[in-house]
């Protein structure tokens, strides 16, 4: 009976050996439940070959972390410098990643493998943040460095989507034909910083890389480049690039209290809209009127203006159609705080599509009262008159207002209320507006336009004064 017992009690075991060996094997990796959420990222054990490793020779490279972990976006992330001809294949399992190189290696080289974001420990998903590998096919590491930053020359701003670029050629087409040596990308204040980088001359760029191709293949893409070349040595200077689109157009003053009145909904009826808001006009700007096709038949004589309920009619305006055919303006000096009447006869415009009114309307709007206004005066200390500034009043990233600056001081009688921003466009050609680069050939940089730090706030029925320190 006691062996029987003996015998029971080690059948009993090996089963529960059994089970519970058969669980683990078909177990998959599920994160533990409760306690403190980890928050942090994964920490690398150990590379194989060793983090600055000379005289590299193989095909892949293991890194292994303290935790389970995953590879995510990594064509979006990651950076092999120099630019291989085909990308290394990056796995992972477990807590291991492993980098296979596809690419034959040039000697006497250091190459670096930059991960962006791309590693993260599997349970929370923190990245292990721009983790760069570097090793060497020849006897030493190169330590050279070169920093920046890439500012959008039309605001002032930054993207820190560019990519920046470093090439070995000195002719414009390598940007288009060939993907660059070396790559970095920008952090979160239009920064970029190259390392490991040998004593060589390179010639700069900037890029909005859309296409993930690594070139310069639309001029409606951003773009930017040095001066000159760039000799990288122990002391090299930071370099600031303005980047630019080459067939953008400016941005041009526009009326920021144009909400528009919808007011047809008949189909066979021609549809258009105006720029009086909520039944008022800006006596500061033009009236306009906006249809959805164009006009292929327009006759000014058949719109009549008149003041007052009693029809009053107005003879100091006119009416002119834009180059688009879309748009109609009508201008006039306005008074204010008055009702004006826009009488539109039926067969005062027929568009593309033969749509004309179904029979006469009328537009009724009320200008906006002097007390609606303040008034602005500006003194800009420091301001350098000899490079042509021109002062940008910003609302909402669009300028309203645009003005060439022959002193230091600006005084404006009517100015809308409102929260702005400002800029210095530095006009190189004296033109007024806003100039783009040209590369190819002629090296043009573009015209640079330097934001203020300072904000105003324009008060209605207010005399504004600012004196702003540049």
């Amino acid at each position: 009976m006691k062996t029987k017992g003996i015998i029971t009690s080690i059948i009993i075991v090996l089963i529960a050996v059994v089970s519970i060996t058969a669980g683990t094997g078909c177990a998959n990796i599920i994160p533990p439940e409760g306690g403190p959420r980890d928050s942090l990222p994964p920490r690398l054990l150990k590379a194989e070959p060793g983090d600055s490793a000379l005289n590299f020779s193989g095909d892949k490279v293991v890194l292994t972390f303290d935790e389970f972990v995953e590879v995510q976006n990594i064509a979006e992330n990651l950076i092999f410098s120099p630019t291989p001809s085909t990308n290394p294949y990056v796995d992972y399992k477990l807590k291991t990643v492993t980098v296979k190189l596809k690419d034959t290696l040039v000697p006497n080289t250091t190459y670096t493998i930059n991960f962006g974001n791309s590693i993260k420990d599997f349970t929370e998903g923190n990245p292990f943040k721009n983790f760069t590998y570097t090793f060497s096919t020849g006897n030493y590491i190169d330590s050279l460095e070169l920093s920046g930053k890439v500012i959008l020359a039309e605001n002032g701003k930054i993207d820190t989507t560019l990519i920046v670029m470093l090439h070995t050629s000195s002719d414009d087409s390598v940007v288009v034909k060939q993907k660059p040596m070396y790559i970095s990308k920008m952090d979160g204040n239009g920064k970029f910083r190259f390392k490991n980088l040998p004593p060589k001359t390179f010639y700069l760029y900037a890029l909005k890389d859309e296409s993930n191709t690594r070139r310069y293949t639309s001029e409606k893409s951003l773009f930017a480049f040095a001066d000159k070349p760039i000799i990288v040595q122990s002391s090299t200077e930071p370099v600031t690039l303005y980047a630019y689109v080459a067939k953008g157009e400016p941005e041009q003053p526009t009326n920021k209290n144009s909400s528009i009145r919808a007011t047809s909904t008949t189909d066979k009826r021609l549809k258009y809209q105006t720029s009086a808001t909520g039944g008022q006009q800006d006596i500061l700007t033009g009236f306009y009127i906006t249809v959805l096709q164009p006009l292929k038949a327009f006759d000014s004589t058949k719109l009549t203006l008149f003041t007052d309920s009693t029809f009053t009619p107005v003879v100091d305006y006119s009416f002119s159609k834009d180059s688009t055919g879309t748009k109609i303006n009508l201008t006039h000096k306005w008074k204010e705080n008055t009702l004006y009447r826009l009488i539109l006869d039926k067969d005062f415009a027929e568009d593309t599509l033969g749509n004309k009114l179904t029979k006469a309307d009328t537009i009724s709007f009320t200008t906006k009262k002097l007390a609606d206004y303040g008034s602005l005066k500006l003194k800009l200390r420091n301001l350098d008159l000899e490079k042509h500034p021109v002062l940008q009043i910003i609302s909402n990233n669009t300028i309203v207002r645009s003005v060439p600056m022959k002193s230091i001081d600006l005084a404006i009688e009517l100015f809308n209320p409102g929260e702005y921003e400002l800029r210095i466009l530095y006009d190189k050609n004296n033109n007024g507006v806003w100039d783009p680069g040209d590369f190819f050939g002629k090296h043009l940089q573009p015209e640079i336009v330097v934001p203020v730090e300072r904000k105003i706030s324009i008060k209605a029925a207010w005399k504004n004064e600012f004196e702003i320190i540049l």
